[in-house]
């Protein structure tokens, strides 16, 4: 048995780095007491989510991976812990600018990066402003506990994030998150969307999934504000939630998993010796019509 404790956390954010860094530390610490192997913290979370305007000061924001103060912060957390912790940061690196996840070992030790692959642009989530398109492609990552795949919100909606990752071999994914209320249409409400997507993908590659959204009001630099909906949770290989936060509180959550067992049933169940990469030529295409093989 290898059997590993993950942790999806959620808290509101301040403008100030300082504190919600020392907040994020905080959950950690509670996921730790808890007997977490890997804590995840929202997508992030060092500031309120600056995106829902387009202004060049927040460009300041963005800070090279290298000596990356939290990121320095959260190796020192994870070395003391003993614990695996995906850290969320504005990165800037050379003249671009990423939406970035540090992956940090259970001894401290920064693995690398994954550079959000898609990126949103919408009322409220104006993000192309901001980030430029990942370039690392999907990875995954060999940890103290485990073989993860880490996506980042937007990654969520698409199947093909979760899939690629498990066909790299992951055995958790994990999806920091910054999602809430809608500015072009304030009564839709996507929570239940948002987990179901999510569920799906869980269930499709029989592989728990671990989701980390904000909480709170967080106001806008023109008079907009946007409330995010927390409802972070953690899904078993089959897509049902087995734990799950409520909208507005600070919470921890954490479950555990058996590695090996889930792999004895992902063999058993089939999918991916099944799968006929021969004929998904279509999804490489943006209009469904081209073909790489001309057909």
């Amino acid at each position: 048995m290898r059997k590993v404790i993950v942790a999806a956390t959620q808290m509101a954010c301040t403008d100030v780095v300082k504190e919600n860094v020392e907040r994020g530390e905080k959950l950690v610490r509670e996921a730790h007491g808890k007997g977490s192997n890997i804590a995840l913290l929202q997508e992030l979370f060092e500031g309120y989510y600056f995106c829902q305007d387009e202004l060049p000061e927040f460009y300041k924001r963005a800070l090279p991976a290298k000596d990356h103060p939290t990121i320095a912060h959260f190796q020192s957390v994870a070395k003391e812990l003993g614990m695996v912790l995906p850290v969320s940061f504005y990165e800037e690196a050379g003249n671009a600018r990423f939406n970035s996840i540090a992956i940090i070992d259970a001894d401290g030790k920064n693995l690398g990066i994954y550079r959000k692959s898609h990126i949103p642009h919408g009322s409220g989530y104006q993000e192309k402003y901001y980030f430029s398109p990942g370039d690392t492609g999907f990875k995954v990552w060999d940890t103290a506990f485990g073989r993860i795949g880490v996506g980042i919100c937007w990654d969520q909606w698409f199947p093909e994030t979760a899939r690629s990752m498990a066909l790299m071999g992951a055995e958790l994914l994990f999806f920091p998150t910054a999602i809430g209320s809608e500015l072009l249409d304030p009564s839709w409400d996507s929570a239940g969307h948002w987990q179901r997507v999510q569920q799906g993908h869980a269930g499709a590659n029989l592989m728990p999934l671990i989701a980390s959204n904000r909480i709170g009001t967080e106001p806008g630099r023109k008079g907009t504000e946007m409330t995010f909906y927390g409802s972070s949770f953690i899904a078993d290989f089959t897509g049902d939630k087995v734990a799950e936060a409520d909208r507005t509180s600070q919470t921890v959550l954490t479950h555990t998993f058996d590695l090996d067992d889930l792999k004895e049933k992902r063999s058993y169940w089939g999918i991916f010796r099944d799968r006929r990469p021969e004929v998904y030529d279509r999804i490489i295409s943006l209009d469904g019509q081209a073909s790489v093989f001309g057909k």
